[in-house]
């Protein structure tokens, strides 16, 4: 129970933070431990919902995948790809280490996904992220020039916390974004986030946005 309350503190500290700054130095204090005191402590579902979804809608042409909020490969260990199709992606310098020590990547790249994303490829042929687009984290305003990493017709496949969906305006985002033509496809999968009972958060859930950039 020890574990859990931990993994639990982890989680509600997390949903707090407010800049990317502190995104940086949060992540930077646990990233040696996050598998164990968070993950497996909480039994967290989410990546292997999200790496479920992907596989069912993707087709061969939806690689190279950018997984975005990598944080320490998750997704890309529920995706099972060859890490020659797969860039890891995130804010955290000590998070990315930790993803690029397990060798599930071409390539871990360090960026902020709220500022100029121009230094990204610009070919991925999907995108995905489990636990980003959350409180604390990112809200809906990096949709849009997310497309701009990702080649006509790529497959998204974007968690989001189902609370925070609503809260945040996800929905008026989207559906401009399809109203616009910029995307094509639009669906949303509810997903449960942990695999764990018995602890605050095992009821929570999220949806998994999809979407195809207009090809």
């Amino acid at each position: 129970m020890a574990e859990t309350s931990k993994g639990q503190s982890l989680l509600e500290n997390a949903y707090k933070l407010a800049t990317p700054e502190d995104n940086k130095a949060y992540y930077a204090e646990f990233a040696a431990t996050y598998d164990a005191d968070f993950a497996g402590a909480l039994g967290y579902h989410y990546p292997v919902a999200i790496a479920s979804v992907y596989r069912e809608r993707a087709t061969e042409r939806d690689r190279p995948v950018a997984d975005i909020g990598c944080g320490t490969g998750l997704v890309a260990e529920a995706l099972a790809l060859a890490p020659a199709e797969i860039d890891g992606i995130d804010i955290s310098a000590e998070m990315l280490a930790r993803a690029a020590e397990k060798g599930l990547y071409r390539a871990t790249l360090h960026a902020d996904l709220t500022a100029d994303l121009a230094p990204l490829a610009r070919d991925y042929g999907a995108v995905v992220s489990a636990g980003t687009f959350t409180s604390g984290h990112l809200g809906p305003e990096p949709l849009e020039p997310l497309l701009g990493i990702a080649r006509p017709g790529a497959l998204f496949v974007l968690g989001v916390n189902k609370a925070f969906f609503v809260k945040a305006g996800f929905e008026a985002v989207i559906r401009g974004l399809e109203g616009r033509g910029a995307i094509t496809d639009l669906g949303l999968v509810e997903v449960a986030m942990y695999a764990r009972p018995g602890h605050e958060h095992s009821d929570d859930r999220a949806y998994a946005l999809t979407y195809r950039k207009r090809a």
